[in-house]
């Protein structure tokens, strides 16, 4: 039997447009399957979340426990869902549960070591943010300029600088800036990429 091209290409359509219109009545057929999941071993609460590292916007799964009513982090992944790292992490975005409030290893009390002195010492909060208040208060001070050598008007300081890290968001940062600006200080700097 001798089957032309423009033949062909119509049998085809006519019989793909069957196997379309057989599986639209018919509701027990299906042309794709769900992908099948594992489920989990203990129930835990997961959100997704993106890597503050850099502007790759990698996606990461927080998973959340129940702990005497609160959520507590226990591990945070890759997404294997998301399209940018699908699950992989660098890293610094492996190191992202560090960030973490729930870390037991992240420091929860105040350790001050004095000059000259070889030991750390335990301090309470009210302490500590006395001192820093105190110390950038006292180098602003000492370290003003109204004026400079032409007669300008600068109202600044360059003995102190800013530099914000990643884990901020950027409400953290527009404060942080908006605070180092009314200080006067002008080697202000954050190395966020997202």
């Amino acid at each position: 039997m001798e089957l032309s091209r423009r033949d062909f290409l119509k049998a085809s359509g006519v019989g793909i447009g069957g196997v379309f219109l057989f599986n639209a009545f018919n509701p027990d057929s299906v042309l794709a399957k769900p992908v099948a999941t594992l489920p989990l071993k203990k129930r835990v609460g997961e959100k997704v979340t993106i890597c503050p590292y850099d502007a790759s916007g990698c996606g990461f799964l927080v998973a959340t426990e129940n702990v005497n009513g609160r959520a507590v982090v226990f591990n945070i992944e890759g997404d294997p869902d998301h399209p940018i790292n699908r699950g992989a992490a660098c890293a610094k975005g492996a190191s992202m549960r560090q960030l973490s409030a729930d870390n037991p290893w992240r420091l929860s009390k105040v350790l001050y070591r004095a000059p000259g002195a070889s030991d750390w010492e335990e301090k309470d909060w009210d302490w500590a943010i006395e001192q820093v208040a105190r110390r950038l208060k006292d180098t602003r001070d000492a370290s003003f300029i109204t004026r400079d050598d032409n007669g300008n008007v600068v109202n600044r300081t360059e003995a102190i600088a800013n530099l914000g890290g990643s884990a901020l968001d950027n409400e953290e940062c527009y404060l942080l800036s908006k605070l180092t600006r009314a200080l006067g200080v002008v080697y202000l700097e954050h190395h966020a990429r997202i």
